[in-house]
C-alpha cells in the first residue's frame, strides 16, 4: 500500500530538483525524505528521477506520475486548508510590509480598496522576511525568494531598472562598451547604500566586473534620490516605475537604456493564512493592478 505522505514528498522533490530543498519545504530531515522517494520508487517498479552531482531530474515516468499526481495533491491540500481556516479566527488587522517607494507607488492607491484594517512596516527583504517569520507580519512585498518552511511566495512582477540622469546632461553617442563604462564611471553618483545596491548589479551583468565608484551622496530613499537628480546632483539607478513621469516632464532622462536590469517581486506570506478572505482580496488586489 502507498503512503500518502510518498506522493507529497515526491511531488515536492519534482518541484525543487532536489531533495534537500524539498525536505527544507516540509520540514522533514534529507534522509527521511530520500526514504519517502526509495519507497515509492520501489512500489512504482522504476526510478523517477536521474541522480546527478548538483540537481535530481524526472525519468518520463516520473514526469508521467506528477502530471497525474500534481493535481489531486493540490486539491486535497487546498480543501484540508479551507477546513482549517475556517476554524482560525479572523484577522481584522492585516500588518503588511514592504519597501517603501514600492508601497508608496503600487499599494497605497489600493488601499481604499482593502477589506480590512491595516498595519504597514517598510524595510529591506531581509528585514521584512525575518518579521513574517517571527509572525510579526502577515504579508510581505520582497525580491528575495527564501524557501522557508511555512512561508509560501507567489510571483507578483518584474520591477525594471535603468540609470537616470538629469535632463541637461548630454549623452555621448558611443557604441564601444568599454568606453560607455568610462565615461559612467567618471560621474557622480548617488547610491542607496554604501554597497552600491543595484549599480553593481548593472556593471556584472553588463560589463562583467565590479563597479570602481565612490558615490558622493548616499540617501537611502529612491523618491529622494529622483528629487536629487532632477535637480542635478548626478546619476543613479531607479526603477522605471518610480521615474516614468519624471521622464516623460522632461526632468530627468534614461542613459543608454540596454543597461538595464530586472528584478523579481513576490508576494509571501504564512502558509496558514493562506485561505483567510483577507490575504486571498490583498493578494488579488496586488496581482490584478500591478
Amino acid at each position: 500500500m502507498v503512503d500518502f505522505e510518498w506522493y507529497r514528498s515526491f511531488c515536492e522533490i519534482y518541484k525543487h530538483n532536489s531533495v534537500s530543498e524539498a525536505a527544507k519545504t516540509r520540514m522533514m530531515t534529507q534522509p527521511a525524505m530520500s526514504q519517502h522517494l526509495a519507497s515509492l520508487e520501489a512500489k512504482v517498479g522504476e526510478a523517477l528521477f536521474i541522480r546527478s552531482s548538483r540537481k535530481i531530474i524526472p525519468t518520463e515516468r516520473g514526469k508521467e506520475l506528477y502530471s497525474q499526481l500534481a493535481p489531486l495533491i493540490e486539491s486535497l491540500e487546498e480543501t484540508t486548508m479551507s477546513f482549517h481556516a475556517a476554524s482560525l479566527p479572523t484577522i481584522t488587522v492585516i500588518k503588511i510590509g514592504a519597501a517603501h517607494e514600492f508601497f508608496s507607488e503600487k499599494i497605497l492607491p489600493q488601499l481604499l480598496k482593502f477589506n480590512a484594517y491595516t498595519i504597514s512596516h517598510f524595510g529591506t527583504a531581509d528585514q521584512l522576511l525575518e518579521l513574517l517569520t517571527e509572525d510579526t507580519l502577515d504579508i510581505i512585498v520582497t525580491s528575495k525568494k527564501i524557501q522557508t518552511p511555512g512561508i509560501e511566495y507567489l510571483k507578483l512582477m518584474d520591477e525594471e531598472f535603468v540609470i537616470v540622469a538629469p535632463s541637461h546632461y548630454e549623452i555621448p553617442d558611443l557604441d564601444d562598451l568599454k568606453k560607455k563604462e568610462q565615461w559612467l564611471s567618471a560621474l557622480n553618483w548617488i547610491s542607496y547604500g554604501l554597497e552600491l545596491p543595484i549599480i553593481r548589479r548593472i556593471w556584472r551583468e553588463h560589463f562583467k566586473r565590479r563597479p570602481i565608484i565612490r558615490p558622493i551622496h548616499i540617501i537611502p530613499n529612491l523618491h529622494m534620490i529622483l528629487k536629487a537628480i532632477e535637480n542635478g546632483v548626478g546619476v543613479s539607478v531607479i526603477p522605471t516605475y518610480i521615474h516614468k513621469q519624471s521622464v516623460n516632464e522632461a526632468q530627468s532622462q534614461i542613459i543608454f537604456e540596454e543597461l538595464k536590469v530586472k528584478n523579481e517581486l513576490f508576494i509571501a506570506y504564512k502558509m496558514k493564512y493562506k485561505r483567510l478572505p483577507q490575504i486571498n482580496e490583498i493578494v488579488r488586489l496586488l496581482t490584478n493592478h500591478l
